[in-house]
């Protein structure tokens, strides 16, 4: 949602900051829910470039969709922290920021009172963390005139130390903006901390795990999240949800913030590939399967197991099931195929000795999806068809 409020802003022409913890997060938060943080996965160069390079995607996309110019992101990433770095940067901070900031206004914050009172308790480094995000703001008003501070709802403790810090060392009006949380169906926070974070990197969401995800959404917050996580008009959101009422078989409301999401994240190609991912899956289309990319099998299958093989003259069904070592050898692998428990793109087979037949068993891009039971699945690349 914060990324949603981005959006939205550098739509109207405002200049927009994103702005990670760099390694702050190694010292834990009050407001956390575990004693320390959790680093960015894969701290390091190659995480910066990936959060970089996910933002200006999403900002690239939103221009693209809506036709706004809009304004490009500036670079992101924690460089308040990178000046805290320099040597003497301590002594400095706590002769300038950290003398403006009152430990009983930090200690009164909800955040702070609910660490206290844990069995825990709060660290130092812990207490430190949110006049660590106040100095971040006073940077970036000093350095670049940010004068908004925007965040999820449980940062609200940080954000009012940033803007009591800004507000005592430069007497300038600075605002603070805070954003729902989202929570699961049980009231608990969807997140990486958590666990249950759906993530804008294909490398770990892929765009058809990201539309699944929107699209199974429930009928009690789909309309919510048309309104946060879509541009669409109000007057046409109440229109899907009045056609919804009438159709609700359809799942048009969950279909819509499932394309609309998709299409934002990954660009147009994005939702198409979702859209070949989910035919081939759960329509058993032939023709979505045959138009996947290697990447795309792979996405959909992360758990599949891949094999190369060349077409013998003469192959039969058995003889693919032995060669992916997909069923046990002896009588009960061909059992297993006789008992309706293998089927090829899609396909139940039978007949262990029927001869595989290209654009049957074998599609046009060259590959095959064999399935052992209900989970069990295997990509077959043939080589020199």
């Amino acid at each position: 949602l914060p990324v949603m409020a981005l959006l939205h802003s550098s739509a109207r022409a405002m200049t927009c900051w994103p702005w990670w913890a760099g390694p702050r997060p190694r010292l834990g938060t009050p407001a956390g829910g575990s004693a320390r943080g959790s680093r960015l996965p894969g701290a390091g160069a190659r995480a910066r470039g990936a959060l970089r390079a996910g933002l200006e995607r999403l900002f690239r996309n939103h221009r693209e969709l809506s036709g706004s110019p809009g304004r490009a992101a500036r670079p992101p990433g924690p460089a308040g922290q990178r000046a805290m770095a320099r040597p003497g940067a301590l002594l400095r901070f706590l002769g300038g920021a950290g003398g403006r900031l009152r430990m009983g206004t930090l200690l009164s914050r909800q955040s702070c009172q609910a660490r206290l009172r844990s069995a825990e308790g709060m660290s130092l480094a812990e207490f430190l963390y949110p006049a660590l995000q106040a100095y971040d703001f006073l940077h970036l008003h000093q350095h670049h005139g940010c004068r908004i501070q925007l965040g999820g709802h449980d940062q609200m403790g940080n954000i009012m130390s940033g803007y009591e810090l800004v507000t005592k060392m430069t007497g300038t009006d600075v605002f603070g903006i805070t954003v729902p949380l989202i929570t699961s169906t049980t009231g608990d926070k969807l997140g990486k901390t958590a666990g249950n974070a759906v993530w804008l990197n294909r490398d770990k969401t892929s765009p058809f795990e990201l539309y699944q995800f929107f699209v199974r959404q429930q009928d009690n917050v789909v309309e919510k999240y048309l309104k946060l996580f879509t541009f669409l008009p109000l007057e046409e959101i109440a229109h899907i949800m009045e056609m919804h009422a009438k159709e609700p078989e359809k799942w048009g409301p969950q279909k819509r913030l499932a394309a609309e999401v998709t299409k934002l994240v990954h660009g147009r190609e994005g939702l198409e590939s979702a859209k070949r991912c989910t035919k081939a899956l759960y329509y058993s289309s032939v023709e979505a399967l045959e138009d996947m990319s290697d990447q795309e099998l792979q996405e959909l299958f992360r758990q599949a197991t891949s094999a190369e093989l060349l077409l013998e003259p003469g192959m039969t069904v058995l003889d693919l099931c032995r060669k992916a070592n997909a069923i046990p050898e002896g009588p009960s692998g061909y059992r297993k195929i006789t008992d309706g428990g293998v089927s090829i793109n899609g396909n139940r087979v039978t007949n262990p000795e029927a001869v595989l037949i290209l654009g049957q068993h074998i599609l046009k891009n060259g590959v095959s999806l064999l399935r052992v039971g209900k989970k069990n699945y295997y990509i077959i690349k043939w080589l020199q068809l």
